[in-house]
């Protein structure tokens, strides 16, 4: 961009201002300033523009009657700064928010009639981002016309859609770079390293959030725990509004969903507020086991409310809170016709915040928080009704602690030290009990058939009465048998896990080079215990006449287990519960997980208008963490692998708003091999294989791809979203012989056929002699071919296509404006898995085809 005009000492950094001393909140940072003229004076009413082209982040503001100029709460980014006034030569400049540590500037604008002249260059090197570590940023303008397709999860949903090497899962859940859920969410400075997808917990409310800085390359030593992906979100303030701001929707869509969403903010220089209030209720709030839902309605509620305080100039108050709750059926199978199941999720979370200013380069931010989750999981009030079996559950998981950091730049330096203490206090309780007399039948019949015998409740009675002995009995779960007079099996236990954090780092500015240098050190104390320091270190150079960037990092950290049911899954040891808890051997606590990753990437920017980010990945880790399913129920347990190996490729192209369109699109491909044997969880059948295989979250390839068009704007906009799954792992079907032993709704869930007959619930197919035999929705290899580590079976692969449309401002009067907003999801009514019979995640269809139509207001 050309600027014509006399800029003497245009853009200074300034020390003395009490400006410099406003913060914000988190990592999010602080661009403020004063705008003089020529000689000195003040301006006040300038006009001042900061906007990012690839996150489609802009703000504006005006100096006041002092000159100066205020942008909180601004997400780490480079942004292009633009000042204008009538009367005087327009000044535009780039600044970069990497911290919080406030951004001072002194803006001197030109007179209109000064003939000298500059040029602020801005090639296609402000299209890419000098940092040693991928990411890609989402503002709330992008996420806010993407589709939800899971009632309840719009949080997730938007992180899947918008982040490159992110496997989609059922209910929201998503697998980043080949690990399960390795995930940790930094709100506003609050690290939440536990599951956020609703059959674990409550998800803080999408339009709670201003942007979202999705990093899957090499985590810096302030982020611990779980690193594959760290959602670092920033989210709505109302300090600084000069009037009073909201929104109020109405929403209806397929199977009788209903919601609304409501936000109000206010606030002033001193003072800001911000709530956020949703409610939607849905006839199919979980993924269902099978395409149409059966018994599987939900709602969901949440309250989020940010007060800002900034009582002088050095200091400022924040407080995050927020309650939601979850309750819902647990969908059934055609099998399961009277089952009853429920769950409910209820969160809360109070999470207050200070920050201090020493001077315009050093910043203390402490963050303080409470946080927990109560689940409850009831069973049918009939035991008999729930098959196979009948399960109840009542857990509290808490999480108390503070982290406290010191950021400071000098120079070439933008340094960063400070502490983490949390305490996560575990309360779990359980019952179970089998209900299906073939489930853990003692005795088959000579064909292998489990058989009905209440009154046999030892494999040594089998052979006198004509039968023989289940080869897969498990002995242990014979007393809590309901079907042959057993009692359900309960257990309780209550735990602390105690973790303490120390990280340095420091990022070093050479010119063109950045160079980043970490080390953490973890102290974990819970049902195991263990010490990491974990060095890091990375690196990027800007080529800048090309707009290249390249990158490379390397981390060392320590993957924490599972904190959900980790006590009743730290005593069942190798093989599980079904193996161990019922008459056990081997028990032991889930250690934390050690890992190396390597990371090296290259972003490039194509003239002004694409941004191609590609990154190669490589992680090493032993004892590597997933999660065991009980069944289809929304109950899981933590388990460890003894090792695994996990690469792949992510890549990013996105566009910015060119003339009213706008898109990008995600691509992945991942390789996740896991090596046994398994410590933990709840698997029954099981085995204890020490060799290699894939696990069922690996997928050879994925991608998103959104366009969008939007003439004006608050005008009418278009959306077309393409999502692609190449599927993935599904191992519970190897054979033509596995597939015969299915029932037939399972085999319908599958497409199963031979010849030119399908299955149907109640019709299985028991033989089949023909060659001509598959599934439509999963694919199942050739005889002889089946291979855990290179040929796997796995879901079939799916295209899947979302549309909307609608309008910002459908009716406007002054500050007042209607909106509209219409969502086709699955558009070709597409019937596809995301897994099936997994052990880690049970079965599950993708959604069938929905409509949705949203209609509110706003001022």
């Amino acid at each position: 961009m050309n600027v014509s005009g006399a800029l003497t000492l245009p853009l200074l950094l300034i020390a003395a201002s009490p400006f410099a001393w406003a913060q914000s909140l988190g990592s999010a940072g602080t661009i403020h300033g004063t705008v003089t003229d020529p000689s000195g004076a003040v301006i006040a009413g300038a006009l001042i523009e900061i906007h990012n082209p690839i996150s489609s982040y802009t703000r504006q503001t005006k100096t006041g009657m002092d000159g100066k100029f205020q942008f909180g709460n601004v997400p780490p980014n480079p942004y292009h700064l633009r000042i204008s006034m009538p009367g005087f030569r327009t000044v535009e400049k780039d600044v970069v928010t990497r911290g919080n540590v406030p951004v001072s500037l002194l803006i001197r604008l030109p007179l209109a009639g000064e003939s000298t002249s500059i040029t602020v260059e801005a090639g296609s090197a402000d299209m890419v981002e000098n940092v040693p570590y991928a990411h890609n940023d989402l503002d709330h303008s992008v996420y806010s016309k993407l589709p939800t397709t899971s009632p309840g999860s719009a949080l997730t949903d938007a992180v899947t859609l918008g982040t490159p090497g992110v496997v989609a899962d059922s209910n929201g859940l998503f697998h980043p770079l080949g690990d399960h859920a390795q995930t940790t969410f930094s709100i506003d400075g609050q690290p939440i390293s536990d599951q956020q997808s609703k059959q674990f917990s409550t998800q803080i409310p999408l339009n709670a959030i201003q942007s979202m800085e999705l990093i899957t390359g090499s985590p810096s030593a302030e982020f611990g725990d779980k690193t594959s992906l760290v959602v670092n979100a920033t989210t709505r303030s109302g300090l600084g509004l000069a009037k009073p701001s909201g929104s109020f929707r109405a929403q209806y869509g397929s199977f009788g969903t209903v919601g609304e969403e409501a936000t109000f903010g206010m606030g002033g220089p001193k003072f800001g507020n911000f709530l956020v209030v949703n409610a939607l209720r849905s006839g199919r709030f979980l993924d269902t086991p099978e395409f149409r839902p059966i018994h599987a309605a939900g709602n969901s509620g949440a309250i989020f409310d940010r007060v800002d305080w900034q009582p002088r100039d050095r200091d400022t108050f924040h407080l995050d809170l927020l309650a939601a709750r979850n309750w819902f059926q647990a969908p059934n199978t055609y099998d399961q016709p009277l089952q009853d199941q429920r769950q409910k999720v209820f969160t809360l979370n109070v999470a207050p915040a200070y920050q201090h200013t020493f001077n315009a380069t050093t910043l203390l931010s402490i963050n303080g928080f409470v946080r927990q989750d109560r689940v409850n999981y009831y069973p049918s009030n009939n035991p008999q009704d729930d098959t196979p079996v009948t399960i109840g559950q009542r857990r509290h998981l808490t999480n108390v602690g503070f982290k406290a950091d010191l950021a400071a730049v000098r120079g070439r330096h933008d340094f960063k030290t400070g502490v983490q203490l949390m305490q996560t206090r575990l309360d779990e309780a359980m019952s179970l009990g089998i209900t299906d007399p073939g489930f853990n039948a003692v005795c088959v019949d000579r064909s292998g058939g489990p058989l009905d015998l209440p009154a046999v409740t030892g494999p040594g009675a089998c052979a006198a009465l004509g039968f023989e002995a289940n080869p897969d009995l498990h002995p242990g779960l014979i007393p809590y048998d309901l079907t042959r007079g057993g009692a359900l099996f309960r257990f309780a236990g209550r735990a602390n896990i105690n973790q303490f954090a120390w990280f340095a780092q420091d990022a070093i500015t050479l010119g063109h080079l950045n160079l980043t240098a970490g080390l953490r050190v973890d102290r974990y104390d819970g049902l195991s215990s263990a010490f990491s320091a974990q060095p890091r270190a990375g690196g990027a150079y800007l080529i800048k006449r090309t707009g290249t960037v390249l990158r490379a990092g390397y981390s060392r950290t320590l993957e924490t287990p599972y904190n959900e049911n980790l006590i009743l899954s730290s005593s069942t040891g190798a093989g599980g519960l079904a193996r161990n808890v019922f008459g056990g051997f081997g028990a032991k606590p889930i250690q934390a997980g050690r890992r190396n990753q390597f990371n090296a990437g290259i972003q490039q920017a194509f003239d002004k208008a694409l941004t191609v980010d590609a990154d190669y990945f490589w992680k090493y880790t032993g004892n590597a963490f997933d999660f065991g399913t009980l069944l289809n129920t929304p109950i899981v347990f933590p388990i460890s692998w003894r090792k695994s190996k996990i690469d792949g490729v992510s890549v990013r192209l996105s566009t910015p708003n060119l003339h009213g369109f706008q898109g990008f699109t995600t691509l992945g491909h991942t390789r996740s091999r896991y090596f046994g044997p398994s410590n933990g969880g709840l698997l029954f059948n099981s085995p204890l294989d020490t060799g290699v295989f894939r696990i069922d979250h690996d997928q050879a390839f994925q991608q998103t791809t959104h366009l969008r068009y939007q003439r004006k704007k608050n005008g009418w906009w278009f959306a077309w979203t393409w999502r692609y799954d190449s599927g993935m792992v599904a191992g519970a079907v190897n054979n033509l012989q596995d597939a015969l032993a299915l029932t037939g709704a399972q085999q319908a869930a599958i497409g199963f056929y031979c010849g030119s007959v399908f299955a149907a619930p109640g019709m299985p197919v028991t033989a089949c002699d023909s060659s001509h035999y598959g599934a439509t929705r999963l694919i199942i290899p050739s005889p002889g071919s089946a291979d855990d580590d290179h040929n796997p079976p796995r879901i079939a692969p799916r295209h899947l296509f979302d549309i909307g449309f609608g309008s910002d401002s459908l009716y406007q009067r002054e500050r007042f404006r209607v909106t509209l907003n219409v969502t086709v999801a699955n558009l070709t009514n597409k019937v596809s898995l995301y897994n099936f019979l997994s052990t880690f995640s049970g079965t599950h269809f993708v959604g069938p085809r929905t409509y949705q139509a949203e209609l509110g207001f706003a001022f």
